[in-house]
């Protein structure tokens, strides 16, 4: 028991030294603490549209930038040879009022059919080849639009592809056609003059498309045709044939 009290009196004490020291401790200043950090605001993030521009301006000052051409392309024969010539002609021949009654080409649309590119795909790339050395522009490829069991064809798969030419285009187009093209068709009797649908457009075929001198016979795999339609704002057949006729288009008879 003795020992019990001496070790509880000796915890007591040890206690009581405990509490004197903190009420020292009570009355002294505690130690400042050092103030934090002050956190710098983060910087604006850049948006993503001013990092492509930038990356693409780096990109362009490292690229040579394309040598424009000094004068503008000239304007075509036939486009002059209408304004002037086929445009009073017309007025004449038809008593048109006011020369915006005088019909026009709106368009020329060449279009070519490749059946056999669903069993080899090369093949279309051959008369994508052909058709863009022709029209000087890049055709469009078109694609099934029903399935056929009978001929292998899914919807989706390209059987064909077309081009449409406008402007300063068109009119060179129907230049070539007219004065090389033609004439160096086998066995050239004059162009139909029965091929309009009514409504003053005119269809006519091709089957080799050999006769443009833009096409090497060396270089082609196969011998193809296809079809060319030029569309006007002639409201009758008589007045489209005037039209082309003008345009010196080899009619037969």
């Amino acid at each position: 028991m003795s020992a019990a009290k001496s070790k509880d009196g000796k915890d007591a004490k040890v206690g009581k030294g405990a509490k004197d020291a903190g009420k020292e401790n009570k009355g002294q200043p505690k130690e400042a603490r050092a103030p934090k950090e002050a956190r710098q605001p983060a910087a604006p993030k850049e948006s993503r549209e001013n990092r492509q521009r930038e990356a693409r301006e780096a990109t362009e000052a490292k690229e040579p930038k394309e040598r424009r051409p000094e004068r503008p392309a000239p304007v075509p024969r036939l486009q002059i040879h209408y304004r002037e010539v086929v445009v009073k002609q017309l007025m004449e021949q038809f008593q048109y009022k006011t020369a915006m009654q005088v019909p026009r080409i709106e368009k020329i649309v060449l279009n070519m059919g490749v059946g056999e590119a669903v069993a080899d795909k090369k093949i279309m790339d051959h008369a994508v080849s052909d058709m863009a050395k022709i029209a000087g522009q890049k055709p469009l490829v078109t694609n099934a639009r029903k399935s056929i069991a009978n001929y292998k064809v899914r919807a989706g798969y390209p059987v064909g592809c077309k081009v449409t030419l406008r402007g300063a285009r068109m009119y060179e187009f129907l230049d070539r056609l007219v004065s090389v093209a033609m004439p160096r068709i086998r066995d050239f009797r004059g162009m139909s003059g029965r091929a309009f649908d009514g409504r003053g457009n005119y269809n006519m075929g091709v089957k080799e498309q050999i006769i443009f001198p833009e096409i090497e016979y060396d270089k082609i795999d196969a011998v193809r045709g296809m079809n060319i339609t030029i569309t006007t704002t002639a409201k009758s057949d008589n007045e489209a044939k005037a039209l082309l006729g003008a345009f010196r288009f080899p009619f037969r008879n």
